[in-house]
Order: structure tokens, then C-alpha cells, then sequence
């Protein structure tokens, strides 16, 4: 949404992944987790030594004030709705964002808190940068180094402001340019592939799922009539669903499908099953079966 290319990976990806990745920015995400805890996700030690701005939300500000020398503990009252926040210290993140100011002149924002654990103690080099009536430290920050935690959660349309400072942190801490976009991906995806392809052939399994739905079009605006799609109509899409995948790309897009109807193959293989992950993988198993035959 701000128009800033991102990728999410789970906590463990690894250093070297981090490295090679060479990210611009990080972000910490929120998560069910308890700190407080022993085996609970923790960031990658590359994370801290990247040198590029981190912003972590909810548990991601608790992990990161764990991981760099804070104290988070259990608080007494968990939050879950809305919460007013005062800024402090006249952050980078928080600086001009106010929907509205106290007696006093204070920026407040009203923001959306789901947590039960908080931070009670700040790492070396941060301040707190907000504060709630029952957090004391709402967020905080260590701006030489680029990192910046709030408990409450930008990414929510409760947070009124959430998306100027999710902007915020992206092009003016990170430096990230305003530059990407679905529509200049797709450009950028559809040369890639025709320069690929060449001159081959392409042969995709086409299950009426929007994985190889999505896959499909693309391919079919890079090389045309070098690709053919195998409909694998396996019977379980929903009533007049097969028809409507047929439409979308045979008639409409005028992609070339061949449509095996499998139904009765897959229904016989399903006899008699009940557990749904054997389900699973007796259809997996059996479509690309019926796609290689094709």
C-alpha cells in the first residue's frame, strides 16, 4: 500500500538469508507468542547487525527489547480495543501524525492494542517515544541505530494513523522510494518469463485454485499459444465452478486448455476416507498422476 516492494518470512529464515536478502527495512510482526517464555520466536541476530532501520509491532517490540537488553514482563491488564496514546520525544515516526492534541498541547492518537505482556524497562540507547494509561511504554526508539517498537498496531484500520506511519517508517527512516506497484510487477514478471521461455513450450497444471489460476495468466500474456493448460477437473470445486475456470481462460482469455474430466477417478480413490489430511494427499497425489498421463 505504500507502494514499497516487501516479502514476509518466518522468524527463523537465518542469518545468512537475512544477509543475502539485504533488506532495506525490517519489520518485527505481532504474534500469539509470550516472550516471558522459553522457546517462544525470536529475531535473527542479523536483524540487529544489518545496519538498515527496524520497526517492531506488539510482540516484535517485546522480542526486540528482550533480544537487546529490556525487560518485558506479564502485565496485570491486558488490552484488547481501543487505546489513546500520547507521543513523546518527538520521534521521527511519530513527528506532525496527531489526531488531535490534550489541554496540555500533548499529540494523541488513537490507536488498537491486543497484548497482555509489555515492556518495563528500555534497552541501552532508547527512549520511549509513547505512552497509553496502561502502558507506560507504548513505544520506543534507538535512533542512531534505526529501530523503532510500538505495542499498539499500525496495521489495523482502528489505528487511525497506522498507515502514515507504517509510510513513515518505509520512505522516510528506510529511504524506500514510492516506485512499486502490482501493475509494473506484472510488466516486469511477464518479460521475465518470455525471456525465460524463448522459444519452448510450457505444459501447467491448471487445478481451478487461485494458485495456478494466478500462475497461469501471466504465462499466457508472456508466450501465448506456447502454453497449454491441463484442467484437471478433479469434482470438488464448487457447483458450476468448472465451467466458469473454462470460460475465464478458454473462452475469455483464450489460453489453450485441455479439460480432463476426473471426477469419477478421484471419487473412487476417495472412497471410503475420512481423515481430511489423507484426503489431501490422495488428491495432490492423484492430480499430478492425471497431469503427467495428460
Amino acid at each position: 500500500e505504500t507502494h514499497v516492494y516487501c516479502e514476509i518470512h518466518p522468524f527463523d529464515v537465518g542469518d545468512d538469508f537475512i544477509r543475502k536478502f539485504a533488506p532495506k527495512g525490517i519489520v518485527l510482526s505481532g504474534g500469539p507468542n509470550s516472550v516471558t517464555e522459553g522457546d517462544t520466536p525470536r529475531a535473527p541476530d542479523a536483524v540487529w547487525s544489518q545496519g538498515v532501520p527496524v520497526l517492531g509491532i506488539c510482540y516484535g517490540m517485546q522480542t526486540m527489547a528482550a533480544q537487546l537488553g529490556g525487560s518485558v514482563e506479564s502485565g496485570r491488564v491486558r488490552e484488547f480495543g481501543y487505546a489513546e496514546v500520547r507521543a513523546r520525544g518527538h520521534s521521527q515516526l511519530f513527528s506532525g501524525l496527531e489526531d488531535r492534541r490534550n489541554a496540555e498541547g500533548h499529540g494523541l492518537l488513537d490507536v488498537w492494542m491486543s497484548h497482555g505482556d509489555k515492556v518495563t524497562a528500555l534497552p541501552p540507547g532508547f527512549h520511549a517515544i509513547a505512552s497509553s494509561a496502561s502502558c507506560a511504554i507504548a513505544g520506543m526508539a534507538d535512533p542512531a541505530r534505526g529501530f523503532y517498537a510500538v505495542q499498539f498496531h499500525p496495521e489495523v484500520t482502528h489505528t487511525k494513523q497506522g498507515a502514515a506511519i507504517l509510510a513513515r517508517f518505509a520512505h522516510d527512516i528506510c529511504g524506500c522510494a514510492q516506485d512499486w506497484n502490482m501493475r509494473d510487477y506484472v510488466a516486469e514478471a511477464v518479460a521475465a518469463i518470455r525471456a525465460q521461455v524463448g522459444t519452448e513450450e510450457v505444459i501447467l497444471g491448471l487445478s481451478g485454485g487461485v494458485d495456478s489460476s494466478v500462475a497461469a495468466a501471466p504465462i499466457h500474456k508472456a508466450i501465448g499459444d506456447q502454453l497449454t493448460c491441463v484442467f484437471v477437473d478433479h469434482g470438488l470445486l464448487r457447483q458450476d465452478e468448472a465451467a466458469q475456470v473454462l470460460d475465464t481462460f478458454a473462452r475469455n482469455l483464450g489460453v489453450r486448455v485441455i479439460h480432463v474430466d476426473a471426477a469419477d477417478e478421484m471419487y473412487t480413490a476417495l472412497d471410503g476416507i475420512a481423515d481430511p489430511e489423507q484426503k489431501r494427499r490422495i488428491i495432490g497425489r492423484l492430480f499430478v498422476d492425471i497431469f503427467q498421463r495428460e
